[in-house]
């Protein structure tokens, strides 16, 4: 049975009533509070204090401060009034436990119109939180269904401009033949005429030599000389065509077996093309060309849409896996939204692709080196970023921002290690 508190303290105002519960020695913290219009009980073994107030009092606006081993409560009154007594006097043990028990009823029901609003508020927000977001989803949905459309308009009027460019090129090069073959009958025609010319020169010598005799057939046959001369040929130019070489390098400074390797696997790559898969079924045509996916990835990146593009690359890679640029376009889309780890995996298996090493794909070397050390230091692994932003400097050592930022990674280092 807990102990009652008798020695508590009250003041009041007209419309205030202000009670300090001094309970000693015990956790007030841990109180049991129960608090309604006309009753006030605090619980807090081994003490309890009871109050069966003198008048109604707002139980919502009053609150109750706990600390320093005392509970103090301010009632705020429902009507405005100096109060004789706190407590309700000739209350018997009969209308004490009325009180009480209405009290409890008026505590449950409030409760449980709490709990009932709780829930009704919960069930809003997540009515309002469910319509946003069918919202924006249908919204996101209209603009990639309008981007896929703009992009269809546009890759369909590129293929109408390529067309209608390779039939006039075609028409030219009719054009040209038929010029060509006009002119060499021209000339045929031309042969043709001095081969007759010459003939009948001959025929008319050899009459004139038998008439004249010997001396005037010397003085024919210098005259002969002299008509057999022929023309000077006319002016023109001579194309000459060099066999075309696939690396920049001089051939004497190639590594012909690397080169050779490098090219047997980009052709490799080009056939490595992966369309079996069930869902690729419903893809256009040019939906399944990797390198149109990568085009389009590529636009999309510069358009700052780096979701979209990501998904361009991954569907390019699900058709061919083998296409270096396709990895390193996707990790420069990572690193743009800090997903560092996915852009050092996409670097590396760039890297992986990248070889051997040779002068046609240096510069996708540095970038995927630069990349990958750029995604290490964001992580603050400062060495490892180092290590590939020397790696790309030894691709490109001119490149004097790659030597900057190279620079201010040692400095870092230094930093770090001076304060540790």
């Amino acid at each position: 049975m807990p102990l009652q508190v008798n020695d508590y303290t009250w003041q009041q105002t007209e419309t205030a009533v202000f009670i300090s519960v001094p309970l000693r020695g015990v956790s007030v913290r841990d109180a049991d509070v129960f608090c309604t219009e006309n009753y006030l009980k605090v619980n807090c073994p081994p003490f309890l204090f009871e109050v069966f107030l003198y008048a109604p009092i707002d139980d919502e606006s009053s609150k109750a401060k706990i600390g320093n081993d005392t509970i103090l409560f301010t009632l705020h009154k429902k009507e405005a009034a100096m109060w004789e007594t706190l407590s309700l006097s000739g209350v018997d043990k009969e209308m004490m436990q009325r009180i009480r028990e209405k009290s409890i009823l008026q505590a449950q029901e409030k409760a449980k119109e709490a709990v009932e609003a709780k829930v009704a508020a919960r069930r809003e927000d997540q009515k309002y939180t469910l319509n946003v977001m069918m919202k924006i989803e249908e919204e996101e949905r209209k603009k990639i269904e309008g981007m896929k459309e703009n992009e269809r308009i546009k890759a369909t009027k590129e293929l109408e401009a390529w067309k209608e460019h390779q039939r006039k090129a075609e028409e030219q090069r009719r054009i040209e033949i038929k010029e060509k073959l006009h002119q060499q009958g021209k000339q045929i025609e031309e042969e043709r005429k001095k081969l007759k010319r010459k003939s009948l020169t001959r025929n008319s010598a050899s009459r004139y030599l038998d008439t004249n005799g010997r001396n005037s057939e010397n003085i024919f046959f210098e005259k002969l000389k002299e008509d057999s001369i022929p023309a000077p040929r006319s002016v023109g130019n001579i194309k000459i065509n060099f066999t075309p070489r696939v690396f920049p390098t001089a051939l004497r400074e190639s590594q012909v077996a690397e080169e050779e390797e490098w090219l047997h696997k980009q052709a490799e790559a080009r056939r490595a093309m992966n369309t079996e898969i069930p869902e690729f079924s419903d893809l256009k045509e040019e939906e399944k060309n990797p390198e149109w996916l990568k085009d389009k990835g590529n636009k999309l990146f510069a358009t700052e849409n780096y979701l979209a593009a990501i998904n361009a690359y991954n569907l390019a890679i699900r058709l061919n896996n083998k296409i270096p640029l396709l990895y390193l376009n996707r990790a420069a889309c990572h690193l743009k939204l800090k997903n560092l780890h996915k852009a050092i995996e996409d670097s590396s298996k760039a890297l992986e692709l990248l070889t051997p090493p040779v002068a046609d794909n240096a510069n996708a070397r540095m970038k995927a080196h630069v990349r990958r050390g750029t995604a290490f230091c964001q992580l603050e692994l400062y060495v490892e970023g180092l290590q590939d932003y020397e790696a790309a400097l030894k691709i490109d050592p001119s490149n004097k921002i790659i030597q900057n930022d190279a620079e201010k990674i040692r400095n870092i280092i230094q930093g770090t290690e001076l304060k540790s």
